[in-house]
């Protein structure tokens, strides 16, 4: 399988995932198979909970920012990826996370807004950053291991003070990565916990160890590290990326973000061609603050191809 084919997979694959999993955000494990009980027999985008059938949230809107400003400057920009998702974030989203819209507002600059949050508050390891890392995955895979983590963690500490979301959104950056060059990311784990902060390397061992389950999960997993063990998990226990998702959204929780965080490892995985045609027909990404601007497949696989090439 192509690279690009990948690419396009991972970005893909992680705004469906958002899109399927948007209407079961906060609901109980099990919602999901309980209402689609058949895998392909169709009518998931259902749409719901605010949520038009197709539409992706907060978490593909913030991707997609991201890519631009990789595009538009030429690289890495961390002023003006902060003044883009500041602008969107005064926009009237239809959701953002609550740690995200403070330091996005708090009227700080964009390399003291979110360490000056996590110092008042002591808590930042939200996946907010995990969720919106497709698009620099692809962007920087190129560059190799240390550069695309080194990316991960400087783009996640726009909105997360913790270190935990950098080392999280790190390790989603090189497992991307790899999985792009055609090697197995699941095989990768080992060498890739090994190079996470010592401060946090044990906690991500564990969730992402093969034996570790989500019902272990000591937190919600709207945090980043059951987030991305979750999403690892649904990867591990499938064979396609239908079922990965599914898997992912039957979790309950934080269905669009684990579900979109699943999607973008999972397209990688199972590229474009894995992505079920009737997920992606109604998937659009409208972004506030740009005038009533909607992206569509088409603009997503072409975001996608430049952002690869």
């Amino acid at each position: 399988m192509e690279g690009i084919q990948r690419a396009a997979g991972a970005v893909i694959g992680s705004a469906v995932g958002d899109a399927l999993g948007a209407p079961f955000e906060f609901g109980p494990a099990g919602a999901f198979s309980a209402r689609f009980p058949a895998p392909g027999a169709g009518g998931e985008m259902c749409g719901g909970g605010g949520w038009d059938p197709g539409e992706a949230t907060d978490d593909t809107q913030m991707a997609v920012l991201v890519a631009e400003s990789l595009l538009e400057c030429g690289g890495l920009n961390l002023p003006d990826m902060f003044a883009r998702f500041q602008h969107w974030a005064v926009s009237d989203p239809k959701d953002i996370g609550l740690q995200t819209e403070d330091v996005l507002t708090n009227g700080m600059p964009w390399d003291l807004a979110a360490g000056i949050h996590f110092q008042i508050n002591q808590r930042a390891a939200g996946n907010g950053s995990l969720m919106r890392a497709s698009t620099s995955a692809v962007h920087f895979a190129r560059d190799g291991q240390q550069a695309t983590m080194d990316a991960a963690r400087r783009i996640a500490a726009l909105t997360h003070g913790d270190g935990a979301a950098w080392e999280g959104t790190a390790i989603f950056h090189e497992l991307v990565r790899v999985t792009l060059y055609g090697a197995d990311p699941l095989a990768a784990l080992p060498a890739t916990v090994a190079l996470v902060h010592p401060d946090h390397r044990d906690r991500y061992a564990t969730v992402l160890a093969p034996d570790w389950h989500p019902d272990q999960a000591t937190e919600f997993n709207g945090a980043v590290w059951p987030c991305l063990g979750s999403a690892i998990w649904a990867l591990r226990t499938t064979a396609t990326f239908e079922d990965a998702i599914r898997a992912a959204i039957d979790l309950g929780g934080d269905t669009d973000t684990v579900a979109a965080v699943t999607g973008g490892l999972a397209g990688a995985a199972y590229g474009l061609a894995g992505i079920p045609h009737r997920w992606t027909e109604t998937l659009h990404v409208p972004l506030p603050g740009s005038g009533g601007r909607v992206l569509r497949l088409g603009e997503l696989l072409d975001l996608a191809h430049r952002l690869a090439t």
